[in-house]
């Protein structure tokens, strides 16, 4: 046999990336790339986006139905009383350097809650129940904190009165939300709740799999939600627009970008062929919060670099369409929200889908180990320390 290759096997049958490739069965969300719909344990997204609340999002991936009126009562004020930060966390994150990662932060952050937690260990159904709340509230309240920690500025005790959107907000800035865009930023939750077995809700199964605890499984999470080819092309998205800097420079970068043969930072997906769902409705709802707004120019730019997209025989022939990340750029900037935060608002809804999933792994737990195919070197000779050039 060769020294230099192996040739057991070929790799022709691969899936590389695990492209299309499908490990198990699940019942919380479903993704349709050919005809553009996404589904919540059988709702339509459309329908969610346009009558649910974010607490009853999260309820139905954690509990596999809509909420009554008291079981909606009860998620809102659990998830309202989990919202406060233990001192010990807080002094963490006074000792975090200003200039760090965001969600090398949350990633962090996350971990030391479990420290807090007496519960973090327990995988009972119920402890893990508790713990997904405790999380979706805190990551929130974590975010708020930090942004407010590097500013300088003391930091905003949460509302319990307010929903989830508005008190994140609230927290943010310490001003009353206005309602437009408490609004907004509950879409953006509602329609990245769950996204199937995307590479972070992956990463959080193969370490659920483990037999390993609720935090290790979130932190593992963050880790991959932190990759620029997963959650970050919605920074990297905004970054785009604002290297265009106004609409009357759209055409012009767009040409350029082609002939450069750049890509075009949130168009495209993995699995969408058509106009991502979740972009039709975040486009929506960011022309509906641009009415009051002061600046216009983001979305504008978006606007008419979408036009140019699907005008585009490349693009067509291609089937590239604009993603979940490309209007939620514009909309999370007309919100006051930083750019380099942008993922760690992605973190913050995606939170009830990780849990949700890690819920679902345990019911049904088999430990995820893939096999590989080895194609390095057999049987190389063992040369002395002495003769080795």
């Amino acid at each position: 046999m060769s020294n230099t290759s192996n040739t057991t096997g070929s790799t022709d049958n691969m899936a590389k990336g695990l492209e299309d490739v499908v490990i198990t069965t699940t019942k919380l969300s479903k993704v349709d790339g050919i005809a553009g719909h996404l589904y919540y344990r059988g709702y339509s997204i459309d329908v969610l986006a346009q009558h649910a609340s974010f607490e009853e999002v999260a309820h139905l991936l954690w509990f596999g139905h809509l909420p009554n009126k008291a079981e909606l009562q009860a998620t809102r004020e659990r998830l309202a009383r989990e919202r406060y930060l233990t001192p010990g966390l807080v002094d963490s994150l006074r000792n975090i350097p200003s200039t760090a990662s965001p969600m090398a932060v949350l990633r962090s952050a996350v971990s030391l809650l479990g420290h807090y937690d007496p519960e973090a260990e327990d995988t009972n159904h119920e402890a893990v129940m508790d713990k997904a709340c405790r999380l979706t509230a805190q990551i929130a309240s974590v975010i708020a904190a930090f942004e407010r920690l590097r500013r300088g500025q003391e930091l905003v005790e949460p509302r319990e009165d307010l929903n989830h959107a508005a008190n994140f907000l609230y927290m943010l800035t310490g001003e009353e939300p206005d309602p437009a865009a408490s609004r907004a930023l509950e879409m953006y939750l509602i329609l990245l709740a769950d996204h199937e077995f995307n590479a972070s809700t992956f990463a959080a199964r193969v370490t659920a799999s483990t037999m390993s605890d609720l935090y290790s499984a979130v932190t593992a999470a963050i880790g991959a939600l932190k990759g620029p080819l997963h959650g970050a092309a919605n920074q990297k998205a905004m970054e785009q627009f604002m290297e265009i800097g106004s609409v009357e420079n759209v055409r012009s970068w767009f040409e350029k970008a082609k002939a450069e043969r750049r890509r075009i930072m949130g168009v495209g997906h993995r699995v969408y062929k058509v106009l991502d769902p979740r972009a039709r409705h975040l486009r929506e709802v960011a022309l509906q919060l641009n009415e009051v707004a002061e600046d216009h120019r983001w979305l504008d730019i978006a606007l008419k670099l979408e036009e140019l997209v699907e005008s585009d025989p490349y693009f067509n022939e291609r089937q590239l369409h604009p993603n979940v990340d490309y209007y939620s750029a514009p909309l999370l900037y007309t919100l006051g929200i930083p750019v380099d935060l942008f993922t760690t608002i992605f973190a913050m809804s995606r939170i009830v889908g990780w849990t949700a999933h890690v819920m679902e792994q345990w019911a049904d737990n088999r430990l995820i180990r893939p096999r590989a195919q080895y194609v390095g070197p057999i049987d190389l000779p063992w040369v002395p320390l002495e003769q080795r050039g």
